[in-house]
């Protein structure tokens, strides 16, 4: 797809995108010693047809330096709890074939000279908030997180780029995709996904308010406050059901803003978010390349970058 916003700056959740290269690309694309490279290979694959496609003066990949960070937990003690794989340690379970290629993903980004940046105590959502909304615009964001939606912002141009299917095969969410898709505008999104809740985050949500529901409500009232106003509220038009699992939800509705929400003050570090057109480290990148057996993934997207720039 051929983006009629070329230019700008393209922020990358970057393991969105590898978690979403692990399970797309066979296992059996592997190094010279046999190790599975899938999620490398389909990640730079990914990066090569984003920069190809979008043209972007810019990229960041970040990263999530904080998985599961502290202050949202102390909040909402289920936030992601069913993705611990080791309580003491605090580390996320993922598949044991896909640990390994972390490191080198970020060898090689660090190599190319691509921007990467992570911040503990911080998702790389909050770090995406916190880019996308100090920039000038425009903004794509790429990712296959819908709690980024939050972010759109038609005025400065900030749109969400959302695979379908690989990253050539997108949705561009915009205020105008959403209202036609969810029934609600980009900052109401965050109150809506509250209310809704999600169970992959582990954000139980109202008892009976689904999607639809919460859409409605969030389009009649406002915005979350105003909802949980109507509830408080005897002679208001909500069901007696819905008033009655508003306020018993009450502790929840506290506190879920702040964890749903992005943080858009994260305190990041000095880097330069400029395209390289070629390596930054040939030499680091050459050995990397011949000891994971990157071929043509990598050099279809040093050729993206060199065109890029020319």
């Amino acid at each position: 797809m051929n983006d009629d916003k070329a230019g700008g700056l393209l922020l990358l959740d970057t393991a969105s995108l590898y978690f979403r290269a692990y399970f797309g690309v066979p296992e059996s694309v592997r190094a010279p010693d046999g190790t599975p490279v899938n999620a490398v290979r389909g990640l730079l694959d990914f990066i090569a047809r984003l920069v190809a496609d979008h043209s972007p003066a810019a990229l960041v990949a970040c990263m999530d330096a904080g998985w599961r960070p502290q202050w949202r937990v102390d909040l909402i003690p289920s936030y992601k709890a069913h993705r611990v794989a080791d309580a003491a340690a605090g580390t996320e379970e993922v598949p044991d074939t896909l640990s390994p290629q972390v490191p080198v993903i970020e060898a090689v980004l660090d190599a190319i000279g691509i921007a990467r940046v992570g911040v503990p105590g911080y998702e790389a959502d909050d770090v995406i908030g916190t880019l996308a909304t100090a920039a000038p615009g425009p903004v794509a964001i790429v990712t296959g997180d819908r709690d980024l939606f939050q972010l759109v912002d038609d005025a400065r141009g900030v749109r969400v780029l959302f695979p379908r299917k690989g990253v050539g095969d997108i949705d561009v969410v915009d205020g105008e995709f959403l209202t036609g898709r969810y029934g609600v505008r980009p900052d109401q999104y965050a109150d809506f996904a509250a209310l809704r809740g999600d169970p992959s985050d582990g954000l139980p949500g109202v008892k009976g308010i689904g999607e639809k529901t919460a859409a409605e409500l969030v389009r009649q009232y406002g915005d979350l406050a105003a909802v949980r106003a109507a509830a408080a509220e005897p002679f208001s038009k909500l069901t007696p059901a819905r008033r009655r699992n508003i306020l018993a939800a009450a502790d929840y509705l506290e506190v879920a803003p702040k964890v749903v929400r992005v943080a858009t003050d994260v305190p990041l570090p000095v880097f330069d978010p400029a395209l390289p057109p070629v390596p930054e480290h040939p030499g680091a990148l050459k050995e990397l390349a011949e000891r994971w057996g990157l071929g043509g993934s990598l050099s279809r997207l040093l050729d993206a970058l060199a065109v890029r720039s020319a």
